[in-house]
């Protein structure tokens, strides 16, 4: 290893420890464990865990735990494993990650992905298996979403994800390489990348101030193939950047970010919008979407590549049909500017203007928590088994928001913010 990369993630675990986790004297800290898109942290990021490790106790943590998992298990269940045990679940890895949330302890995920690892698998399968997944882990999904404790989601490479996302320079090249884009756009190339960090938090946090003063009713998103109108509710809060867990700690819960976002209102959605980026769903990819809605719902849908697959997600349930998510991010921002498609949403969600269709978050919504689920839905909520994140930025998008009276202010042009701060 040379130096200079050494050097790099030294600062990468600092970043990860001081500004996402902003890690507490004498908290636990997990690493590792359930989600959907794993049931650990792969063995190939250990050097990395280990200095973070090694850091965590110097800052004075009380203990550092790992959950290990090699991701060709799951493969190897779904290839082989009878099809009834698709509904199972360890209960203890959901007791661990629990027991985390609830003491007020710190957790790190991260996602290392194998882009093609499930391509052949039947997309009946792993939708049954996910469905599953997303019910044995709403209690955690839950305290995760309404920030119990300060967790945190990093990208590391692995040379499955470089050759996908870098096939056009030397194979031996690739994950160093990899390597190197992650730190550029984490900011860890920065002379002081805590100090960028926090000045990018505290852009972010303006630009979310002055949105939620506006209080705008709706939104219109137009481009070349794109034309739709979302409404805001009553309250809505705009969020990104820095967020305060329930036990007082600021924390960043992705690195990298770069989006802002708030809660569509579920029946106010008009228009047509078009996909910018594929997405890549449990190794199925869906590129080319065109969705057709009115008064909130999805009424038309397709896909040039993997129309079987929105088909299917679409109608999980009634929710999946409506919009949970309205997200704003610059054009310019450090991961669109590679140039690269990342199949790994963490990044690609961070490259573009995006939606989400299901599951709405009660944190973008004024006292939205303490709401039960019809309240939430009445005030504009929406509630689905699902979240998926569907790019549909570019430089040729514009954002107006509409004031009570109907007349619009810019917000973006060509892909870029118009309002200072």
């Amino acid at each position: 290893m040379s130096s200079d990369f050494e050097r790099n993630l030294e600062k990468y675990a600092e970043v990860i420890l001081k500004v996402g986790l902003n890690l507490q004297p004498k908290q636990r800290l997990l690493i590792g464990g359930p989600s959907i898109t794993g049931d650990g942290i792969s063995f190939g990021t250990a050097p990395l865990v280990r200095i973070i490790a090694k850091k965590a106790y110097q800052m004075g943590a009380r203990l550092v735990d790992v959950v290990w998992a090699d991701e060709r298990m799951r493969l190897i269940r779904f290839q082989y494993g009878p099809k009834k045990s698709l509904r199972e679940y360890p209960k203890w890895k959901i007791d661990a990650r629990l027991e985390n949330l609830k003491a007020g302890d710190a957790s790190l995920g991260i996602m290392s992905p194998n882009p093609d690892l499930l391509k052949d698998v039947d997309l009946s399968v792993i939708l049954k298996f996910s469905l599953f997944m997303i019910k044995h882990l709403r209690p955690v999904s839950d305290l995760v979403s309404q920030f119990a404790s300060n967790w945190l989601i990093i990208s590391t490479p692995n040379k499955a994800w470089a050759d996908k996302i870098l096939p056009h320079i030397p194979s031996n090249e690739r994950v160093q390489k990899l390597w190197d884009i992650i730190f550029e756009i984490c900011r860890i190339t920065e002379e002081n990348p805590i100090s960028a960090w926090q000045n990018h938090n505290e852009n972010l946090k303006k630009r979310c101030n002055y949105l939620n003063q506006k209080q705008y009713k709706a939104l219109k998103l137009t481009s070349p193939e794109t034309d739709l109108t979302v409404g805001l509710p009553k309250d809505h809060v705009w969020d990104g950047g820095g967020v305060t867990s329930q036990n007082g700690i600021d924390f960043t819960a992705n690195l990298p970010t770069e989006e802002i976002f708030t809660l569509p209102d579920k029946d106010q959605v008009d228009g047509v919008v078009k996909t910018t980026r594929p997405v890549l769903i449990q190794g199925q990819v869906i590129e080319g979407c065109i969705f057709k809605f009115s008064k909130g719902h999805i009424i038309e849908a397709n896909a040039t590549v993997g129309d079987d697959v929105i088909d299917k997600l679409i109608n999980i349930d009634e929710g999946a049909r409506r919009l949970g998510e309205v997200a704003l991010v610059p054009h310019s921002s450090p991961i669109s500017q590679t140039g690269l498609l990342f199949y790994n949403i963490l990044l690609d969600e961070n490259a573009s203007n995006h939606i989400a269709i299901g599951q709405a978050y009660r944190n973008s919504l004024k006292n939205g928590k303490a709401l039960t689920d019809e309240e939430f839905m009445a005030a504009g909520g929406n509630n689905s088994s699902i979240h998926l994140d569907l790019m549909i930025g570019s430089g040729e998008m514009s954002v107006d928001g509409v004031l009570e009276d109907g007349t619009t202010e810019p917000i973006m042009r060509n892909g870029e913010w118009v309002f200072e701060v």
